[in-house]
């Protein structure tokens, strides 16, 4: 399933990530931002289980900035696996 999501406080302007019933990243797309470090994200996580990027990204931060893409893409994560949760 695909699933939307706008980062705040940070570079980036859209994320867009098709993830598995089982939690598995198939795919990520982030928009704006460093598109090196952004093309990067994207083909690390990819085939991993939402579970572990949250463990691996949550709380990373940017500079002065009180997050950071990665720490988005954990918290997007974050709300997708809620999501999940409580449609099951």
């Amino acid at each position: 399933m695909q699933y939307p999501y706008t980062p705040t406080g940070v570079c980036s302007d859209a994320f867009t990530a098709e993830i598995r019933d089982d939690g598995i990243i198939e795919s990520l797309t982030i928009k704006g931002g460093c598109d090196g470090n952004s093309k990067g994200v994207a083909q690390l996580v990819k085939g991993r289980h939402m579970d572990e990027v949250i463990s691996l990204l949550d709380g990373i931060k940017c500079g002065r900035k009180k997050s950071s893409c990665p720490d988005q893409l954990a918290k997007m994560l974050i709300s997708i696996r809620e999501q999940q949760e409580a449609e099951a």
